[in-house]
């Protein structure tokens, strides 16, 4: 007769995350980040699946592998090929719960888990502001009804989510998170003993406002003031040239430097004295929450998303969006107060550290796909 053992050990919950390939946004990264930190604990068993995209990188692709990140990539060149591979690799892992984060991942990532079965879906909704179509509208409902959880990664997301009709009961928000051991000390420097230069870490791309801070950078010219600015992120040629011609026409050249993919970002940060986030729309922004870490004085547009991250004033500036005069007073303003700039940088470390770290984005995304996997199937409304 075979001993049993009343003590019996159950098995992890299996959470697969699924999000677009391409790297460059924020979606990506928190799906990345929520991974790595299951596999440091023993509740959770992830899978982090990336739907290949054009600009997709292998080499990052590689490095994930060579981490050890449990990865499986299913192709892009079409929704119905994307969902298919999906479908066989939910049915071969077999998923107590599949995370959909982003637009438009989230739509195929639960197709998939309908076909396949998996007992629970979250949809994670990256950006307050996406392209949304009537039909797209229409599908994001229809699943709704379909979702266990439907997560807004700030307040300001999940306010967008309950206006385009989601269940107010399952429809939650939280919030993005950073790794915060590259700032620990950040503080011993204060801004004002940096490098007084500017920096903005962000894809180039229409959703990002580079052009109101280059023409703000051209007003502090008039008052004075030529500080370096390094804009820090990669992006379609398109937008760098035209960023680039911006810069010549406004007389900029020597000042401002593009540098591309940077992988030094913290280090950046720590040695420079202001960091900026100049967009039109955002979620919740971790280039900004990691300026903020590293003890910068920080600027941000007054859009939903950022206006959660920065409370003005205390430990950060908010300006009008697209306003170049509003921008370069709050610059102006910084680069020569340093006592006012020590004080903001000295807040917004220590509200990063303590409010916006990738442990806290953890617990919160593993107690939520836990407790989902010790509930029976969703069935829907």
């Amino acid at each position: 007769m075979m001993p049993t053992d009343p003590e019996r050990t159950p098995r992890p919950v299996r959470v697969l995350h699924f999000v677009t390939g391409g790297f460059s946004g924020g979606a990506t990264q928190v799906a990345i980040a929520l991974v790595n930190a299951a596999r440091a604990g023993a509740d959770v068993e992830p899978l982090l699946v990336l739907r290949r995209k054009r600009r997709t990188d292998p080499t990052r692709i590689s490095e994930l592998e060579h981490a050890g990140v449990p990865l499986q990539v299913v192709p892009g060149w079409s929704h119905l090929a994307t969902i298919a591979a999906l479908v066989r690799i939910c049915r071969e892992f077999r998923p107590d719960v599949l995370v959909a984060h982003g637009f438009s991942e989230h739509l195929w990532g639960r197709y998939a888990g309908l076909l396949a079965g998996v007992p629970h879906l979250v949809h994670v909704e990256h950006n307050t502001r996406e392209r949304y179509t009537g039909w797209r509208r229409a599908q994001t409902r229809w699943l709704a009804r379909r979702t266990s959880r439907i997560v807004g990664c700030s307040e300001g997301v999940r306010q967008v989510l309950l206006s385009m009709g989601m269940p107010p009961t399952r429809t939650v928000s939280i919030a993005n998170g950073i790794r915060t051991a590259p700032f620990v000390g950040a503080a011993d420097v204060p801004p004002g003993e940096r490098t007084p230069g500017i920096v903005m870490v962000s894809r180039l791309s229409k959703q990002k406002d580079h052009a109101t801070l280059l023409r703000a950078l051209a007003v502090l010219g008039t008052r004075g003031l030529r500080p370096a600015l390094m804009l820090a992120g990669a992006g379609k040629a398109r937008h760098r040239q035209g960023l680039e011609r911006l810069v010549s026409e406004l007389r900029l050249e020597g000042q401002v430097q593009f540098l591309g993919l940077c992988r030094n970002v913290p280090e950046l940060l720590r040695s420079h004295r202001v960091a900026v986030l100049s967009t039109h729309y955002e979620g919740m922004p971790l280039a900004l929450i990691e300026g903020m870490a590293a003890g910068c004085a920080v600027v941000g547009s007054a859009v939903p998303g950022v206006q959660e991250v920065i409370d003005d004033g205390v430990d950060g500036l908010l300006v009008r969006a697209a306003d170049p005069d509003a921008l370069a007073d709050a610059l102006e303003w910084l680069l020569r107060d340093e006592v006012l700039c020590n004080r903001l940088g000295r807040a917004a470390h220590e509200r990063a550290l303590h409010e916006f770290s990738r442990e806290r984005m953890s617990a919160n995304y593993d107690a939520m796909c836990i407790g989902l996997a010790a509930q029976p199937a969703f069935r829907g409304d």
